[in-house]
């Protein structure tokens, strides 16, 4: 075997991990997507999309966009990032929470940007993800309560830890 050969059959090994890597953490991605929006009880349509993790969104799930690496060709093993699109108003007020995903052993590990920590143990099938998602709705409105305490206090006025959607975007 040459050493290009065997540079080829390593990078098809690093290239399979990389694709299981990426199956889980979108699989992941949208139980999470589903289980919040019921979660959160809403009777009035969708609450929770899967949206990119940086620039502009559109309240959509695209699963083409919504993660740091893409779909098909050559993919990095490693965290992956993709964002969850959250609906704060009866009208078309949504943000954006970014989490960062990746594999530890038989855990995956999800960082909530700007917040904390969640290690789900795999398989993934035999979670109860009540936990995240009371540490998740707990973030979203720390961050909304905070902001609205240091108004009220007349303090410093930092944005708060979202993007929020452009109404006025285009798909």
């Amino acid at each position: 075997m040459s050493r290009f050969d065997d540079l080829v059959e390593t990078a098809k090994k690093y290239q399979n991990r990389a694709a299981e890597n990426y199956d889980r953490i979108r699989k992941l991605a949208s139980e999470l997507k589903d289980g919040f929006c019921q979660y959160l009880g809403t009777g009035h349509g969708v609450c929770v999309h899967l949206v990119p993790p940086v620039g502009q969104f559109q309240p959509k799930t695209d699963l083409d966009t919504a993660f740091s690496i893409p779909p098909r060709g050559f993919r990095p093993l490693g965290p992956v990032l993709f964002g969850l699109a959250v609906r704060v108003s009866e009208g078309t007020d949504w943000i954006r929470v970014v989490m960062h995903c990746h594999k530890q052993g038989e855990r995956f590990m999800i960082a909530i940007d700007h917040g904390p920590n969640y290690t789900f143990k795999l398989p993934l099938s035999e979670n109860d993800p009540s936990e995240f998602y009371n540490l998740l709705y707990r973030h979203i409105t720390s961050q909304f309560t905070e902001a609205i305490e240091r108004y009220d206090r007349g303090t410093d006025a930092r944005s708060i830890g979202f993007d929020f959607s452009d109404p006025n975007e285009t798909a």
